[in-house]
Parts: structure tokens; C-alpha cells; sequence
């Protein structure tokens, strides 16, 4: 439960004073450290103050867009935790947001269920995080930051969603991940489908030549590692 949590210090960053204000009271209600920025030059100065482990921001923003910010960021934090929160499903920002390791990107308006479910995965993968290398076995692993799959010395190519999809199952290990989860994390820009999502993960079985991922029908997908 995300009560369970509140020595973890969190980071809101929205420039409408309103959502803003709904935010961090909705998130008090679950963590003790909550801190808030009406842009992203605040926020910069909030996050090296604070050192917060989760960072939760908007991206159409005065001064410095969110990704700008997360980006800053990135260059000398990998840990960090990071939801956006947006109106605009811009094909250019989801792009662009895959490379910044985010946990989710999530379009207004936001309902409660999938706003804690974020939460849950930024906690879950702090709980779990010790380093950004994920092994396999003794010749191969995945690793997180870099996004890539690497078999003894040698990086296999993986596309964006066989990424995603890795991330996703990596970061939820001890539990079958669901299909609605698949398709609101990997999916984000598009529909999924069954036919689609049996063919990523085959070819991902394929590419890693290790049979670690496991379907429970009606339910979902696990990792074993």
C-alpha cells in the first residue's frame, strides 16, 4: 500500500496553480515529503536541494519544457523515479519520453486508479533497485539504463517496444504483469493486440534465447530472473 511509503520524498512540478494544489494534497495523504514547483527551473533547484525519489511533472511548462527537465536530470541521476503527466499525447514527446526511462506517461485527466498504479510501479522499482544491471545468468544480461541486451559481450538489438516490454516485466519480477498494463505502458501511443503482443514476445524469446518469460492465460506475463 502506498501508506506503506511515506519516508519516500516526492517531487510535483505543474505551472496550473489548481492541479497543482489537488496534486500535492492528494499525494500528502500518502507520503510526508512533498515538494512543489510551478516550473522547471524551481524544480531544478528543489531536486538538488532534496534529492527527491520520486519526481512527478507536467511538460508543456514556462522557461524549461518537462523532458528538458528530465533530461537534466538523466545526466547524473538513473535512479529516480519520474511520472509525466500531460495534456498533449504529442507522437514527438512520446518519442522522446522513451528515452528518458520513465515509469509512465500519463494523459489528463488522470484517474485515481492508474495515477496510484504509477506510484506503485515507482515504489516497487525503489524497493527492488540496486543497480541498473539486471543478469540473466552468467553471460547475459539486460541493462536498464542503457537499454540494451547484452550475450557475452555482445549487444543484441532491441526494438522500442521489446524494450518497453523488458522494463515493464523487469520492474514487476515477483508478479504477472497485466494485459491492461502492458498496453497503457508499451502500447501508449496505440492500440495493442493480441496477435501484436505474441508476436513482441517472441521475437524477444527469440533474441534472447532463454525462456524467462511466462504467460498465465486471461492474466498476463511474468519474468523469471
Amino acid at each position: 500500500m502506498l501508506k506503506d511509503y511515506k519516508d519516500i520524498k516526492v517531487l510535483y512540478v505543474e505551472d496550473d496553480d489548481v492541479a497543482r494544489e489537488n496534486g500535492v494534497e492528494y499525494l500528502e495523504n500518502f507520503f510526508d515529503k512533498v515538494f512543489e514547483a510551478s516550473n522547471a527551473v524551481k524544480a531544478l533547484q528543489l531536486y538538488e536541494q532534496y534529492k527527491p525519489q520520486i519526481i512527478i511533472t507536467d511538460i508543456q511548462m514556462p522557461k524549461i519544457n518537462g523532458l528538458e527537465f528530465i533530461k537534466q536530470i538523466r545526466q547524473k541521476d538513473k535512479k529516480t523515479q519520474v511520472i509525466v503527466i500531460t495534456a498533449f499525447c504529442n507522437q514527438e514527446y512520446l518519442l522522446k519520453a522513451i528515452e528518458l526511462q520513465l515509469v509512465k506517461y500519463l494523459i489528463k485527466p488522470v484517474n485515481e486508479k492508474d495515477f496510484e498504479e504509477a506510484l506503485m510501479l515507482c515504489l516497487n522499482s525503489l524497493k527492488e533497485d540496486s543497480s541498473n544491471i539486471i543478469k540473466f545468468d552468467e553471460d547475459s544480461y539486460f541493462d536498464i539504463f542503457n537499454k540494451t541486451f547484452v550475450v557475452k559481450n555482445e549487444i543484441i538489438k532491441l526494438r522500442a517496444k521489446e524494450v518497453l516490454f523488458l522494463e515493464l516485466l523487469i520492474k514487476n519480477k515477483n508478479r504477472y504483469v497485466t494485459y491492461e498494463e502492458i498496453e497503457s505502458f508499451v502500447w501508449f501511443d496505440s492500440v495493442m493486440t493480441k496477435d501484436a503482443l505474441k508476436t513482441l514476445v517472441k521475437n524477444i524469446k527469440i533474441k534472447i534465447s532463454k525462456d524467462i518469460i511466462d504467460n498465465l492465460t486471461n492474466v498476463g506475463y511474468k519474468i523469471a530472473i
